[in-house]
């Protein structure tokens, strides 16, 4: 039954699996591959908010669970096979299935505490440890996605992140 409510899905590099401004209705677990959530400001500049790797989730929540419209692009940046569900769907699997809605909160939680951290590290760590938290989190991601992307995840230049890289590369 639960198996059921999923859809494979296929997605090819540099693709948008979502655009600003969308109606959404899915979230989406990563079998292979890799994307990045993204949010562009009004001068243009984008702000990477989120990896996505093997095993972890991704959507846009504000509109999925906000029922909003898009606030963020999520561009594939390694080809990805996904799995998708609908809200409707995984909400009739909660009634169905109570082990399952237990699953998802406990995931849901984990993921709040690591955006809540990510918060604090932007406010109080240097952008060096910034990046050595981001290896941590997101080990051999490094050799798939663009420095712009990292740089941008971090919240500096990319000529910092050169910097960074040489300087951990000295020591």
């Amino acid at each position: 039954m639960i198996l059921q409510k999923f859809q494979e899905i296929t997605v090819q590099k540099n693709d948008l699996l979502v655009r600003h401004n969308e109606t959404i209705q899915y979230q989406y677990y990563v079998v292979k591959g890799c994307l990045r959530t993204y949010f562009i400001d009004e001068s243009g500049k984008e702000h990477t908010i989120q990896f996505a790797i093997e095993d972890w989730w991704i959507s846009d929540y504000i509109a999925y669970f906000g029922n909003r419209k898009t606030v963020f692009n999520i561009e594939c940046i390694k080809e990805a096979l996904l799995l998708r569900i609908k809200k409707d769907d995984l909400e009739e699997i909660y009634n169905k299935v109570p082990q399952i809605e237990r699953f998802f909160r406990k995931k849901i939680e984990k993921a709040f505490v690591r955006q809540e951290l990510r918060i604090l590290g932007n406010l109080t760590q240097t952008a060096k440890e910034r990046y050595l938290l981001f290896l941590e989190t997101y080990p051999l991601i490094e050799k798939n996605i663009k420095n712009y992307h990292i740089a941008s995840y971090l919240g500096i230049t990319t000529e910092s992140l050169s910097r960074i890289r040489k300087e951990i590369a000295v020591n």
